[in-house]
């Protein structure tokens, strides 16, 4: 038996909130999909607070839809759109003085088996998104799995991957990664507050780089995901020189404008003798979830024609997708769950593990 739209939402209209009113009528249902016999769902929240007053809520809504007939799976996050406060960072922890003196070519990271950079030509193509949904389905494919957010301005996989506690540091300099949906991270984000900006030059960007990398207590990695800033600045040129790196992505969108950036990225690996893996195309398509029909926003099949010139790998493509953008601001990759776009996300994976890349 296969329940229906409709019949969840009913079943979540019958859960009262605190106050008055239902999950249904308060509209805090977000990302709702029903495939088979499994259920998932964010409930957003318009606070933190107001979450914490929600926990009850959110396991009665998962009560009563696993009572529902031919239902197997339930999946509920709870999300708010503020964020709760930080804690401070790691006591004796510094973190983006100026980087140690580096001698000789790029290093290896011990315990890291493989190393790669996503990278993209520009901002806005959705790369750290990309970066956390393939982490995300690599590990559920087996593979010991790293995040690296080197995005030292502008982090984003501290909400991306819904985690904000701080890394403890025992002595003041190792620092400790955090874990989730079964990947290692580790973010300058974590030591911020959400809304904190980085004023840093150069020298003290490289080195708070140097030290997410060698001074992280990773473990034993079969890969480690570096999600890089857009463009093609300090951070690429460091990483590139002072570690080795078993290659990079590059994700793209479709359109012109889009490409021209990617292909400064591309060349830029190439100048550093970076191989590059693959190309990615996000955004590829869209889908109107109410009539079906398939629209191609910023173009299409850009990004495979570039790969099929240049001689690299494409990987695949992606699409436009509301619950993919739902589910990251929840802290949910959206590869963590089920469907369409967990799907598209392991294909990518096996790919890159059948290519030897991963």
């Amino acid at each position: 038996m296969t329940v229906s739209r409709e019949e969840v939402l009913a079943v979540l209209a019958r859960v009262a909130l605190p106050g008055g009113g239902n999950l249904v009528d308060r509209d805090l249902i977000r990302a709702l999909r029903v495939e088979g016999d499994t259920v998932a769902f964010v409930i957003e929240a318009p606070t933190p607070a107001e979450a914490q007053v929600l926990a009850p809520v959110q396991a009665a809504a998962e009560a009563a839809l696993r009572a529902l007939p031919g239902l197997r799976n339930v999946q509920v996050v709870m999300t708010a759109h503020g964020p709760a406060p930080k804690a401070a960072p790691p006591q004796g922890l510094k973190i983006g003085g100026h980087a140690a003196p580096h001698q000789g070519g790029p290093k290896r990271v011990s315990g890291i088996d493989r190393i790669v950079a996503i990278g993209s030509g520009k901002g806005g193509v959705g790369k750290s998104t990309v970066s956390s949904n393939l982490a995300v389905a690599l590990a559920r494919q087996g593979r010991r799995v790293g995040l690296l957010d080197a995005d030292i301005y502008g982090p984003s996989q501290p909400r991306m991957m819904g985690v904000n506690k701080r890394p403890a540091s025992p002595d003041g300099k190792t620092i400790i990664p955090l874990q989730a949906h079964g990947v290692t991270v580790m973010s300058i984000g974590f030591m911020l507050k959400e809304d904190e900006a980085v004023i840093w030059r150069g020298p003290m960007l490289m080195g708070a780089l140097q030290q997410l990398i060698e001074q992280v207590a990773w473990g034993d990695l079969d890969i480690l995901l570096i999600d890089l800033p857009p463009g093609t600045g300090d951070i690429q040129l460091t990483l590139s020189q002072r570690f080795a790196l078993t290659g990079a992505v590059v994700v793209s969108t479709p359109q012109d404008v889009a490409m021209l950036d990617a292909r400064k990225a591309l060349d830029m690996f190439g100048k550093l003798k970076v191989p590059v893996l693959g190309l990615i195309e996000n955004m590829s398509t869209y889908v109107c979830p109410n009539c079906g029909h398939e629209a191609h926003l910023f173009g299409h099949g850009g990004v495979a024609a570039e790969a099929a010139k240049l001689g690299v790998p494409f990987l695949g493509e992606l699409p436009l997708d509301l619950d993919t953008r739902l589910a990251g601001d929840a802290g949910t990759p959206i590869a963590a769950g089920q469907g369409a776009m967990a799907e598209a996300y392991a294909r990518l994976a096996r790919r890159l593990i059948d290519g030897g890349m991963a």
